[in-house]
């Protein structure tokens, strides 16, 4: 028998759709980029003064949606999702790991049903609290460091600043790029494989009741 969950209302769902189109356009323009001779008209995927254009613009606006995602959480009560518990994240932690190690295969029950005032279990939260509190500012912050170079500092230990900057910046787009692999993964992961993905369009989390 389904059981199912109002957890995803209309803000968030539209927020994270407009963000997961951003986040790949900033990959394949940054990867173009990175792999693309700026003095001449050859292309790796895009020419590099159009990727660079479409970089910025993308950019811009994955800072705005940002700011409505921060906004909304502060406002709404979907911000009490990402409420870590200090007290027991390790061991809980432990026990997610588990479950998605050997667990799930065993068709065990899950350790952290999602609840109305819990939709993350505590692995899903400590990861996406990292992505969206730590890695995304730290990807928006480099990246206005990069587009506006005289605000970046001028160097440590005689390092470029601007060079340290651009190495945050694909560092960091790098592991939140992994992340989104590792997140479209864990959507397969539900009661059926387009489960999850079904919650992004009506808005609820369905699961089977033991």
């Amino acid at each position: 028998m389904s059981h199912r969950l109002y957890l995803y209302p209309k803000w968030i769902r539209a927020w994270h759709v407009f963000n997961a189109l951003l986040f790949i356009i900033l990959i394949i323009t940054g990867i173009s980029m990175q792999y693309t001779d700026k003095e001449t008209t050859s292309k790796f995927i895009i020419r590099f003064d159009r990727a660079v254009a479409a970089h910025n613009f993308t950019a811009l606006l994955l800072t705005l949606n940002y700011i409505i995602f921060v906004a909304g959480n502060v406002l709404t009560k979907n911000g009490s999702h990402y409420r870590i518990n200090w007290k027991t994240i390790w061991k809980d932690l432990l026990i997610q790991f588990k479950f998605y190690a050997y667990g799930m295969f065993k068709k065990e029950p899950h350790p952290f049903p999602v609840t109305e005032t819990s939709k993350f279990n505590p692995l899903q939260r400590f990861v996406y609290v990292l992505a969206m509190f730590v890695g995304l500012p730290l990807l928006i912050i480099s990246g206005l460091g990069l587009l506006f170079p005289e605000i970046t500092i001028k160097g440590i230990f005689g390092v470029s600043g601007l060079i340290l900057t651009d190495i945050l910046h694909i560092t960091v787009g790098f592991f939140l790029s992994v992340f989104m692999v590792i997140h479209i993964y864990t959507c397969t992961l539900g009661s059926k494989p387009l489960t999850l993905f079904k919650s992004m369009i009506n808005g609820y989390h369905e699961s089977d009741e033991h």
